[in-house]
């Protein structure tokens, strides 16, 4: 007992184990949608985006981590809507789009960040997570956001459950699917700034990814995918976190080491049943 609540003693630790679970779950549940419609790539370029929004956050605040959660937000929107409007246009495929896009607010993120004397130690939290350092107004962004992000999941359940199984139905049925792909690319956006700060930029598309394709390997149901994901997702959040505060290593790393060993389990426990 005393391994486990030794921990928890400091307040920084309970934010953080909250923030993982909260995280996690959100991430999880959108990211059962990317690994369904092999947005992936999407994903960590969206990540990777924000980069630009954070850097003139940065400049124009004067690094407030609250105040930088909205330049990242809306950075992440703007990207993901841009992408989804260039890949409507039959002259450039999806994966281009996404690889021009990212490539271009990669690049101006970096020339951004660049002029900033300190950026190495001031925005490091940014790239690489800083999930103990959620303050309680940080927090609350998290739970107001994502809990937003899961209600138009629920809202719009069958709507995406028909567009990623068979987009060809959706249009048959008349549903608005440029409007829902636009709001599931927002959807996407809004869980990456979200989740920015516990795992960072750099390990961003892990948990939208990982803890969603280890539980497409265990069932083939929607529900218990999201469910399984959401599970394995704040699994990895808790054990990660006790992992970083007894080995000293970095919390969002941690976190994604664990989501990483549960899918090679999940692989090898698929590969042991297929014989």
């Amino acid at each position: 007992m005393t391994f486990l609540l030794e921990p928890l003693q400091y307040e920084f630790m309970q934010r953080g184990m909250i923030a993982a679970v909260l995280v996690g779950i959100v991430c999880a549940i959108v990211g059962t949608y990317v690994v369904l419609r092999g947005m992936a790539f999407f994903g960590d370029a969206l990540a990777h985006t924000i980069l630009p929004g954070i850097a003139l956050g940065y400049l124009f605040t004067g690094g407030a981590r609250e105040t930088l959660f909205w330049w990242a937000l809306g950075t992440s929107i703007i990207a993901a809507l841009g992408i989804g409007a260039i890949s409507k246009q039959a002259q450039v495929k999806e994966d281009t789009a996404i690889g021009i896009i990212f490539a271009g607010m990669f690049a101006l993120g970096i020339a951004l960040i660049s002029t900033v004397r300190s950026y190495a130690v001031d925005l490091s939290h940014f790239l690489f997570g800083d999930i103990l350092g959620v303050s309680v107004q940080s927090l609350w962004l998290i739970v107001i956001f994502g809990g937003i992000v899961l209600l138009i999941i629920a809202a719009f359940y069958k709507e995406f459950l028909i567009l990623s199984f068979d987009p060809i139905l959706a249009t048959t049925l008349r549903m608005p699917v440029n409007l829902l792909n636009n709001v599931l690319l927002t959807l996407i956006a809004v869980t990456v700034a979200v989740s920015l700060q516990t795992v960072g930029v750099a390990l961003m598309v892990a948990m939208l990814v990982t803890p969603a394709a280890t539980a497409y390997l265990l069932t083939q149901r929607l529900p218990m995918m999201m469910t399984l994901a959401a599970i394995f997702a704040a699994f990895s959040g808790i054990v990660g976190l006790y992992l970083s505060y007894y080995l000293s290593i970095a919390s969002g790393a941690a976190i994604v080491l664990i989501a990483t060993a549960l899918f090679m389990i999940a692989f090898a426990v698929k590969k042991i049943t297929a014989r």
